[in-house]
This record gives structure tokens, sequence and C-alpha cells, in this order.
């Protein structure tokens, strides 16, 4: 499939040419143009269930901060706890607005003594960064927008560590999830590696130089490597449909700047015996008053896919809510949806409907995630 018209100021991440060469249908996502799917979304998302499957997740973004007080800035910033972090460990946090809504969900990494990598998504790059630099003047740390100095590669699935190991000398077996290290990668000194993922699999992210020529080399190496494993380069349609099985939020859809940390479900992340940070005075309150809305799981009972942005109908037709996140959900073979609702319809259980093409589909709560890899514990971060 050839790639669609996109506008000339939309941005390519290094592997683009690689895309093209493999046929990917490409689409313009937050000014970016990915690709959304290669051999198809269905069979992308069963190789990364089943086998590995191979993504270009380059639009990322990633700020760096270091420096004397740069644990103190991050502590700021975000709402988890990074003093709990260890060299070379990873956690899944938030940046939150005063109010307790969100900024962006990050992953914070432990890089050094007091080196920390945020990763942030693609869609929000400039205003994560600005607000970042505003909200950490009066640290003595330094702040550097490294998104552009990396080409970044997610290699996901059951096969994924077999297939990395086959790239490196490094036994990456010690490798916990939700950790990191440098490593020798396809003859490259000092890559990043960690054991994240947005696709509720196990699997590794990878940060190689940003230069096209090296990033094809080591995307084609991976491919290559992978064919013994069942690799299939992955696009941007699979990895929604994956990170939505595993209920992993995406920013604008489950969170949001309306959206609070309690509504999402997200307070185990949450840590507000921190002494300070930006948006626990507001979350303080908002606890106190008590939750109206807060993000469910939906099963559709009838025939019907619910689809961002429909509004959740109770069992009188009257409107409460409306879907975030909604498809068919290809390893579980139905068809799925997150939505906001009031308290009394979050029970699993409770009926309602989503409106689908003017018509009120029938729809019932069910336990969340919808898929859970055995023995593997979740955290999001598109």
């Amino acid at each position: 499939m050839s790639a669609v018209e996109v506008s000339p100021r939309i941005r390519k991440t290094p592997l683009h040419a690689a895309h093209l060469q493999l046929g990917a249908k490409m689409v313009d996502f937050n000014g970016w143009e990915m690709p959304v799917e290669y051999s198809g979304i269905i069979a992308e998302h069963l190789a990364v269930r089943t086998q590995v499957g191979v993504f270009d997740v380059s639009h990322m973004g990633d700020i760096r901060l270091w420096g004397p007080e740069a644990l103190r800035a991050v502590q700021r910033i975000t709402m988890n706890d990074a003093a709990t972090l260890k060299m070379g460990q990873a956690q899944y946090s938030a940046m939150l607005y005063p109010q307790g809504t969100f900024v962006d969900d990050v992953i914070v990494h432990r890089l050094g003594e007091q080196d920390y990598l945020l990763v942030i998504n693609a869609g929000t790059r400039e205003k994560d960064f600005n607000w970042v630099h505003d909200n950490t003047a009066e640290f003595d740390c330094q702040i550097e927008n490294l998104s552009d100095n990396f080409t970044q590669i997610a290699i996901q699935g059951p096969n994924s560590r077999v297939l990395v190991e086959k790239l490196t000398t490094s036994d990456l077996s010690s490798l916990k999830y939700y950790w990191c290290r440098k490593i020798l990668f396809c003859g490259l000194d000092d890559i990043l590696l960690a054991r994240t993922g947005y696709s509720g699999e196990d699997g590794f992210e990878i940060y190689v130089p940003s230069d096209p020529e090296t990033s094809a080399r080591v995307w084609g190496e991976v491919l290559e490597a992978g064919k013994e494993f069942g690799a299939l380069a992955c696009g941007l349609g699979a990895r929604n449909t994956l990170r939505l099985e595993a209920k992993l939020p995406l920013y604008g859809h489950e969170i949001s700047d309306t959206i609070n940390v309690w509504e999402a479900g997200l307070d185990r992340f949450c840590k507000l015996e921190k002494p300070e940070f930006i948006g626990k005075e507001a979350l303080l309150a908002a606890r106190s008053t008590g939750l109206r809305r807060t993000l469910v799981g939906a099963e559709m009972i009838e025939r019907g896919i619910a689809r961002d942005g429909y509004k959740v109908l109770d069992p009188h037709a009257q409107e409460i809510g409306y879907v975030t996140s909604g498809s068919y959900a290809p390893f579980l073979k139905k068809n799925i949806a997150l939505a906001y609702v009031p308290l009394e319809f979050s029970p699993v259980g409770s009926d309602l409907r989503i409106e689908v093409r003017g018509l009120g589909i029938k729809a019932r709560t069910v336990p969340t995630p919808f898929y859970r890899r055995p023995k593997l514990a979740l955290s999001g971060n598109r």
C-alpha cells in the first residue's frame, strides 16, 4: 500500500524510508507521518501476543534532567516517587497541572546518581518540555530535550528477549521489567535498552543514534534476526489495539487536562506521601469530595464497535458518559471499549448502551484489564 497525501510540514522519523520500502500504509499521527500497518493490524497484533513485533516509536519524546538537584526537580513535576528508583530502574508516572489533571503520562528512568530520562508522548513534546523547563527553574540541574537524538525501536512479545539477545552479547535474563541498562547492540556501544513497552507483553525499547543510515541498519538487522522467531514489523494500528486490550492509557483519550488521577484509576502510581508535587493539593481535595465519574471497561453484547467519542447511555437511553477508546480486540475476539461513566454504572456487570450510528447498542461493564499477560504487572505510556 502506498503512502497517503500529507502536509509538507509533517515530521518524519529516521526510519521513514524503511517503512515505505516495506510497503507500509502511512498516516498523519500528531503531526508525524507514521506507519499504521504493514501486513494488517490483526496479523501484527497477533504476532505481538504470540511471537514478537517490532515498532518504530521514534516519535516519542525524551527529556533528560541531570545535576545536583535533578531528583528534586523530577519529584516536583511527577506524581510517583522517583526517590525509590535504584540505578537503572524505571517507573510509570505522570506530570500534573495544579488542578490534578494530566500534562502527560511519562516513564522516568534513573540513568545515574542525579541523572534522569523522561520519555513523553509524541503529541505533547513541545508542551511537555516547556512545562518541565518552567517548573524546574529553581533547581540546580540541567534540562535537555533529546527527542530528536534517538531512533526508538520497540520489540514486543513472548519472543522479544531471544530476539534482542541474538543481537547483543549481554545476558538479559537478569534485566527485570521496568529496568534499563547500556549494552552493545548491533555492533553499537552504549545503547540504552529498557525492558518496557506499550503492548501488555514482555518487551524492550532500544534507543539508537538517530541518523537515518544507522537507524535503517539496526531496523533491518532486527527484522532479519527476528524472522526465525516470527517477527513482524508493526504499525500504530496494532499498537493501539494492543494497549487497549491491556488497558494502557492514551493521552487525549483516557487521560487529559480535564481528567484527574482518581477518575483515570491511576492512583496506585500517585504517591501522596511525597512532601510536595504539582497537583497534590488539588488531588487531596478531590479525594475528600469523592468521585462522580470513573473509567470502566465495557464489552459489546450486541453487534457493533464502539469508537472514541461515542455516547454512553443508560438502559433507558439517557446519555451518561462517553467512550475514550474502542475497537475490535483481535486476540480476545470481542468488541471492547473504555469509557467514563458515573460511579453508579461502574460495578462489573452493569448494563449500558453505546450509541453506534444512532442506535443504542447493548454493552456491559467487565473487569479490566481485558487482557493481562500472566505473572507480569503492567504499566502504561504511550
